[in-house]
């Protein structure tokens, strides 16, 4: 059930403060932390990247047969091995692989694709194919560090419009912001704290919605609480572009760096459902991300937190095999997705897309987007993939 917030009732407040009341209950209490100071971000690519024009196939003749006008060539591509290659565009991340620091993950998907973008989403962010699991895989890992006692308001944050399902959890509200200079203006002088506190209440009845909507957005006014106060600390010193990845990554730099007790960052951006005219539009997303990522790189090698950092990268889905007749493509399956961060095991898991065995014109997947989720909660987050995917999925033998 999804509650509007009360929060920005009367007051000048920014509209997206209410999404932070979309979480079932709030108990997200201050002064815990969790054992690991490694941080996950997870950065979503929504629309439905193109794998196929991501990395690149540049070998096989049957990508340029079903790509007439939308294939990359052989002598334009950024080389991974004999058979893969980056978009031409994304140069940082090709040296950021030839670093060792980038996972590559190919033929990524789950049981039964579905090719719309809101049950695909909402597949992926709850890592639950069959509908079996509640809440979002993030929210649900918190809430089982909430059993071991009180977390760290500031400990898991997502910077987006709307509060993505992955934060959603039973016990725990996660905080999420459109921007973090919405953080510092609505909290920048007590008065202004005193009546945000006092205009959202405490008073109604236990369990009542209301007191869902008055419990997330004190979760909220707590963690923007310690932000404000943290923020000002660090400034980004990398060059960051004035697109949604730049602007994005810029923001994730100064979290990790002004706040330590911060874990994981969720962030979003858009653009990816190229049905057509998708030369230009894809080009120069990519190109928006890969600098993006980039630079966040530099900046946590600069600050000495490259060895604590990893960004995990994904899509809803991929598009299909064969362009369409508008010179884009349409929803797929299975794509890739991209693991990077100095203590990841670089390299290309998964193999190179098999192009003559297609389902329905799609791509099969070969790795469950859930070995991906196991690897970074087991082996990066000190959490318990068993608990909070459902069930044991091996990880994948991406973290050094």
């Amino acid at each position: 059930m999804k509650h509007g917030g009360m929060i920005a009732v009367g007051l000048a407040a920014p509209r997206w403060l209410s999404t932070i009341a979309e979480a079932d209950v709030a108990r997200v209490a201050q002064g815990g932390k969790i054992s690991a100071d490694t941080v996950l971000v997870v950065c979503q690519l929504s629309g439905g990247n193109d794998g196929l024009n991501t990395v690149v196939p540049y070998a096989d003749s049957l990508y340029y047969k079903a790509r007439p006008t939308l294939a990359h060539k052989e002598d334009a591509v950024l080389k991974i091995n004999e058979q893969l290659g980056f978009h031409p565009n994304m140069k940082g991340v090709h040296g950021l692989y030839k670093q060792g620091k980038v996972a590559v993950i190919q033929n990524v998907g789950y049981p039964k694709p579905n090719r719309s973008h809101f049950k695909s989403m909402d597949i992926w962010q709850s890592a639950s194919p069959d509908d079996k699991l509640k809440h979002g895989w993030l929210g649900r890992h918190v809430d089982n560090k909430l059993k071991a006692g009180a977390v760290n308001p500031v400990m898991t944050l997502g910077l987006s419009t709307e509060k993505p399902l992955a934060l959603a959890g039973e016990k725990a509200s996660i905080p999420c912001f459109a921007s973090l200079a919405d953080v510092q203006n609505m909290l920048g002088d007590k008065d202004s704290e005193r009546m945000l506190r006092e205009i959202q209440g405490t008073d109604a009845m236990m369990d009542s919605p209301t007191r869902v909507v008055q419990q997330a957005n004190k979760s909220a006014l707590d963690a923007m609480s310690v932000l404000s106060k943290q923020l000002s600390t660090f400034t980004p010193k990398q060059t960051y572009g004035d697109d949604a990845f730049g602007k994005g990554f810029k923001q994730i730099s100064q979290l990790i760096g002004a706040s330590p007790a911060t874990r994981v960052v969720y962030f979003s951006a858009g653009g990816f459902d190229t049905h057509a005219r998708q030369i230009d539009a894809h080009g120069k997303l990519m190109e928006n991300f890969s600098n993006a990522v980039t630079a966040f790189q530099s900046e946590m090698e600069a600050i000495g937190k490259a060895d604590k950092v990893i960004v995990l990268v994904f899509s809803e889905f991929g598009r299909r095999v064969n362009e369409n007749a508008s010179q884009g493509t349409d929803h797929g399956a299975a794509s890739s997705m991209f693991v990077i961060g100095s203590k990841v095991k670089g390299g290309v898991y998964g193999g190179s897309p098999n192009l003559t065995d297609l389902q329905d014109g799609d791509l099969k997947y070969k790795i469950d987007f859930r070995e991906v989720y196991a690897a970074a909660l087991d082996n990066w987050m000190g959490g318990d993939s068993e608990i909070v995917l459902g069930q044991k999925f091996a990880p994948l033998g991406l973290i050094k």
